[in-house]
């Protein structure tokens, strides 16, 4: 079985990287797709005391080996949609956006955590759901139509999303117990 992660230049390293060897771990094949194939430039966010908001820092990089043209929904059991500022910019990509609903629509596992939320509202999927995120980010939730929660990581039907990188416990226990159900 294989994971997407979906992220881009300015995506969260902490939580990408975290992605790709948990799954590996539990010996998934994992792909992770972005705009073009390359090097891509993540990210740490960070929260400092004296700040009104996280602090950014470059972190370590990792290689997209596909691009979203090259996506076949088909060949995977769930889409991890990475935080940071990649979301930003990757939301008004069409194509990716249609991956996203393929995904939906076919009842795979649709996961985000932090600001990766931004592309499930891009694509109009938060409407009607309880979800949770970076807390900077309930205003579009419930703007879009969605219900904002407080946990850690909060799980509505095929959606599962996490508020930050300090939620991976939470998130990757509520992921694997969804993935363990379609086994």
């Amino acid at each position: 079985m294989k994971i997407l992660i979906i992220t881009g230049d300015a995506g969260e390293s902490y939580e990408t990287l975290y992605a790709l060897h948990r799954f590996q771990e539990a010996e998934y094949e994992v792909d992770i797709a972005a705009p073009s194939k390359r090097m891509l430039h993540l990210v740490m966010h960070d929260f400092e005391p004296g700040w009104d908001t996280y602090v950014e820092r470059q972190g370590y990089g990792v290689e997209s080996n596909l691009t979203f043209d090259e996506v076949l929904v088909d060949d995977y059991i769930a889409i991890v949609l990475m935080g940071g500022r990649a979301p930003e910019y990757l939301r008004n990509d069409s194509r990716l956006l249609d991956i996203i609903r393929e995904f939906n629509g076919k009842g795979k596992l649709l996961c985000s955590v932090c600001h990766g939320i931004q592309l499930l509202i891009s694509a109009g999927l938060v409407e009607g759901k309880c979800v949770t995120c970076y807390d900077q980010i309930k205003y579009e939730v419930n703007t879009a139509g969605g219900e904002y929660r407080t946990e850690q990581a909060y799980r509505d039907g095929n959606i599962i999303s996490a508020q930050t990188w300090q939620s991976h416990p939470e998130f990757y226990r509520e992921i694997f117990k969804a993935l363990a159900e379609r086994k």
